[in-house]
């Protein structure tokens, strides 16, 4: 399974990264490129325990039997559903959210399990540092799928 422990599939999703530009267009959802990275670096900055968005409601009675659907091998479903806690503003600079993500997902990879938060994901609730690892992964290269990447 890739996960952003693994020094390979990190590279992969860099390079990946790397090819996008500000014109990158979305083949699917709402967001422009640079919120996307935005929405990204929420997320990665969620798993090192950085941020701290609470459960809703629905989460914590279905999070855990979606669990492992969003742990498991199948690509995430396009037009999944997004908390409102990770949807941003559509002036933001790429330049910037590029050069974050690309700071933040080496940053996760060289902290390893111990930097990963103790804290439930949002939605999904409690992970194991290798979960946040495999949810991540999961979770970039969805939104890179979606700028064509």
């Amino acid at each position: 399974m890739n996960n952003l422990f693994n020094q390979s599939d990190v590279t992969q999703i860099l390079d990946r990264i790397e090819k996008l530009t500000p014109k990158s267009n979305r083949q699917w959802g709402k967001m422009n490129v640079a919120q996307m990275l935005a929405h990204c670096n929420m997320s990665i900055e969620t798993a090192m325990g950085l941020n701290f968005v609470k459960q809703p409601f629905i989460g914590k009675i279905i999070g855990s039997f979606l669990k492992s659907v969003a742990l498991g091998e199948k690509p995430f479903a396009k037009n999944s559903p997004t908390d409102k806690s990770y949807i941003f503003p559509d002036n933001l600079t790429f330049k910037a959210e590029k050069s974050k993500a690309i700071v933040s997902i080496k940053k996760f990879f060289e902290g390893g399990p111990s930097q990963c938060t103790t804290h439930p994901h949002p939605f999904f609730g409690k992970f194991t540092p290798e979960e946040w690892a495999v949810f991540q992964w999961k979770h970039l290269d969805h939104h890179l799928r979606q700028f064509g990447v």
